[in-house]
């Protein structure tokens, strides 16, 4: 399975297409944040997620509730910033197929950051897709501007090679 997944061309469509459908999510979701009618700001998630951390069946573990209320929200005008930013950047790498395992390995830390703040939504889904394009090595990327890439670093990192052993 995983030598099919990592080398098939039909697998490479289904993946493409699959990278795409994760990147339009996440693209509409920071586009939708820069561009909105209102400013993007974090501290009712914060608060909301802090206040999921208590009672008899809490849906946020208490060392990320402690790590919201002593760092996230003192800083919430970065995290106002790196969340919309990160969700267009992830889109666009993931639509284009630019450092396409990067972006998909970004966009699964971004879902479990907001999983764990008690956020279900198609988080888990998207997680999912984004396992599958990390475990399909370059493949996910056949289809994309990493195709173009892939032989530029491949080039570069053979030069870097062969200056480091002349050396």
């Amino acid at each position: 399975m995983s030598t099919w997944l990592r080398s098939s061309r039909i697998a490479a469509i289904l993946l493409s297409v699959i990278r795409v459908y994760v990147g339009w999510v996440f693209l509409s979701a920071g586009w939708s944040k820069v561009f909105g009618p209102e400013p993007f700001n974090a501290i009712g998630f914060l608060k909301g997620a802090i206040s999921k951390s208590s009672g008899e069946h809490p849906s946020v573990q208490q060392w990320y509730a402690n790590f919201l209320e002593n760092f996230a929200i003192p800083n919430v005008e970065l995290f106002n910033f790196l969340v919309p930013a990160g969700e267009v950047l992830v889109g666009i790498g993931l639509i284009f197929g630019i450092f396409t395992r990067f972006s998909s390995l970004m966009g699964a830390f971004l879902n479990f950051s907001f999983l764990f703040a008690g956020t279900i939504s198609v988080n888990p889904n998207l997680i999912i897709m984004e396992f599958l394009i990390l475990a399909s090595g370059m493949n996910a990327g056949r289809y994309g501007i990493d195709s173009y890439l892939k032989p530029l670093l491949n080039k570069a990192t053979s030069n870097s090679s062969k200056t480091q052993s002349i050396s």
